[in-house]
């Protein structure tokens, strides 16, 4: 049997998903991201318990999934929902030196992960562990159409 592509292209789909996270969130890199991504995964793995979060990860693709599960305390107790305002300082609290999260920063990421997954498998996960789980990753359908998407580098590595 061959390697299952999603595992065979990981690395190129999860260079797809940054590259959505950065451009939804109009930053300049993807290393400008990368922070922010990992406190909106950080954030909603936390508001969830164990086996939703797993069920939740079985869904992500394997770059995206891997992201989700890395330093993970499995015995952190699960947080309650909170607001934006508080949701947004909770994303800037990760490695706050380098963490340029901008004010859209959970849409950004929601956006991002919505372009890389089945959408609805999400939709019917989400649905099944909460209310407030399926808000935290809903995106209008308007504002999806609307995002900003080029999916190019904007600064190319050099092979000298």
């Amino acid at each position: 049997m061959p390697v299952p592509p999603p595992y065979y292209r990981a690395s190129e789909q999860f260079e797809r998903f940054m590259l959505d996270a950065r451009d939804a969130a109009e930053l300049h890199t993807t290393n400008m991201a990368w922070n922010m991504v990992v406190g909106v995964l950080q954030a909603f793995r936390r508001r969830v318990s164990l086996k939703n979060a797993l069920l939740f990860a079985n869904l992500l693709p394997p770059g995206i999934r891997a992201l989700f599960v890395a330093d993970w305390d499995a015995d952190e107790t699960v947080h309650p929902f909170v607001s934006p305002a508080e949701l947004l300082r909770e994303i800037r609290s990760v490695r706050t030196a380098h963490n340029f999260a901008p004010d859209n920063a959970h849409l950004a990421v929601a956006i991002a992960l919505r372009r890389n997954v089945d959408t609805q498998a999400l939709d019917g996960l989400l649905q099944q562990i909460g209310e407030e789980a399926y808000r935290f990753w809903f995106v209008e359908p308007d504002v999806m159409r609307r995002a900003p998407q080029t999916r190019e580098l904007l600064i190319q590595c050099r092979a000298d």
